[in-house]
């Protein structure tokens, strides 16, 4: 019986450490941003992709910027932000709407 006092107790410390690793981990998480938060940084990100995509046509159109396929993929990038954006109002708008007709 003497022999598991030592084990016992790494594993109590051991059991303490993760335990402190996992209460650090969650308060990391509680503090994140919430869900309005989160939309407006997207929404943030696409319209930034839309600007630097303008400016990078404009800036080739002028003969500043040399290099097309870095213009191509800004406007792909910005393309499909702007896609995915739009496909993401029109299914909130569809749950909208599939809600409201709910019978109450």
């Amino acid at each position: 019986m003497t022999s598991i006092g030592p084990i016992a107790s790494n594993v109590g410390s051991l059991h303490s450490q993760v335990l402190k690793r996992a209460e650090a981990a969650l308060n990391t998480e509680t503090q994140s941003t919430g869900f309005t938060d989160r939309l407006n940084g997207a929404l943030d990100q696409v319209a930034n992709a839309q600007n630097e995509s303008a400016n990078l046509t404009k800036a080739y159109e002028m003969g500043t910027e040399q290099d097309l396929s870095r213009v191509m993929v800004s406007q792909q990038v910005s393309s499909l932000g702007f896609q995915m954006t739009l496909n993401v109002r029109n299914k909130v708008l569809s749950a909208y709407k599939d809600i409201m007709n709910m019978p109450v």
